[in-house]
């Protein structure tokens, strides 16, 4: 009794769970295969969403279209079905460059355009999908047979030193924003940049942009963001936040991922985090010197990334993702269960969720492009986990932050 006592209400769930299972696949003459059959019953019935992939800097070729099934790549609207993933935020990504005002305006444009991208993207295949902004356009086009097409923005640095854009970027149907990429901006530090901290976290303007993104209803996203930049956005924030692609620091060290004070906090928030999918993030990297080498090569083979034209650019997406295919020592899919098995145990079932950062380094065996999404759903039936634990977290717990928000901002004052 007293070892029973000392085991959590969710560690308890999930171990009587697992036994259930266990025992009923014990009966069955093909486990797998009854495991199959379940998780594509669940993925049926369910609302299942990513919050985070980078197919959009694939439409730089206007010939791209996701309708279309590719042999390259990880998201296109077919495998989505093949793989039962019903909603998708397509990121409108920027790299960090330069900042000053001349290149804020072209920084702006670009990130326009790949708005531009993506509705015509979805314009052109109106009878698989729509563009979404609520919980309730994804749940209407669930039930319609369509995907759920959202837009998140990755780092702030279009905004410059303009907050009219955020309302901009809102209209466009950007329903979050990460606050930094892999260096520090005008709005604050990121976990990452070299450079080390240059704003001692949120700067005050970048507490004016959380403030904006409060008052119109876009989810703040804390991923790439340094700790002191997080605990930060918490005390400003009147709405819960996203970490749209981030995991677990416990597990590995990478300063990407939120320790398990943050998941505290983002618990006390009402927060939620998306287990992001891609292997650095996953495991700590064991040393690796051909790995290096070839990426160095790289490097040195084409220069500044960001400062490349578009054409060149998918040609070192290219070459990255098939050094990384010949050299990386991949994480798995029990690695993206195990980050999603350590939240539940320190915060709950509540506040986790998958964001797959797909065509931007994401993907692990046996979940390398969105046709295989159903394998994770597999593992955690083989875990224990029941039918509303997979719903909250495929998409049960980014939808009810998305409301909170909204509903919260439906209340906020308008900005003079």
């Amino acid at each position: 009794m007293l070892i029973l006592r000392q085991i959590s209400t969710n560690d308890m769930k999930i171990f009587i769970n697992y036994l259930l299972v266990t025992l009923f696949l014990a009966g069955c003459g093909n486990s797998e295969e009854r495991l199959i059959k379940r998780a594509n019953k669940i993925h049926a019935s369910i609302l299942t969403v990513d919050t985070h992939c980078d197919a959009p800097m694939e439409f730089s070729d206007p010939a791209f279209d996701l309708g279309e099934r590719h042999n390259d790549g990880c998201v296109d609207f077919p495998r989505m079905v093949e793989g039962g993933l019903h909603a998708e935020f397509f990121a409108v990504f920027t790299g960090q460059g330069p900042r000053n005002d001349s290149t804020y305006d072209i920084v702006n444009q670009k990130a326009l355009d790949i708005f531009n991208a993506i509705h015509k993207n979805v314009e052109k295949n109106l009878s698989m999908a729509e563009i979404a902004t609520t919980p309730e356009d994804a749940y209407r086009l669930k039930k319609a047979g369509k995907i759920a097409t959202f837009i998140g923005m990755e780092n702030g640095y279009p905004i410059g030193k303009d907050i009219s854009r955020i309302k901009q970027y809102y209209d466009l149907g950007a329903r979050y924003i990460t606050l930094a990429h892999t260096k520090n901006n005008d709005i604050c530090d990121s976990s990452t940049d070299p450079a080390g901290a240059e704003n001692d976290g949120l700067s005050p303007f970048g507490s004016q942009v959380v403030k904006e993104m409060n008052r119109l209803g876009m989810m703040v996203d804390i991923s790439h963001i340094s700790d002191k930049s997080f605990f930060d956005v918490l005390k400003v924030t009147d709405a819960p936040v996203i970490a749209s692609h981030s995991s677990c620091r416990a597990l590995c060290g990478s300063p990407r991922n939120l320790t398990d004070n943050m998941l505290l906090a983002l618990k006390e928030n009402g927060g939620v985090i998306q287990i992001c999918m891609l292997g650095n993030y996953l495991k700590t990297p064991e040393p690796n010197p051909e790995l290096d080498s070839k990426l160095k090569d790289l490097q040195n083979k084409y220069g500044d990334y960001n400062a490349l034209p578009d054409s060149t650019k998918k040609l070192v997406r290219k070459e990255f993702k098939d050094i990384q295919k010949i050299y990386e020592k991949s994480a798995n899919v029990k690695d993206v269960v195990d980050h999603i098995d350590h939240v539940v145990q320190v915060i709950g079932t509540d506040y986790v969720g998958i964001g797959t950062d797909f065509d931007g380094g994401g993907g692990v065996d046996g979940c390398r492009t969105a046709s295989e999404m159903k394998n994770i759903t597999i593992e955690l039936l083989r875990r224990g986990y029941s039918k509303s634990d997979i719903t909250k977290i495929w998409g049960g717990n980014i939808m009810r932050v998305l409301k909170k928000v909204e509903d919260l901002a439906k209340n906020t004052e308008p900005r003079i």
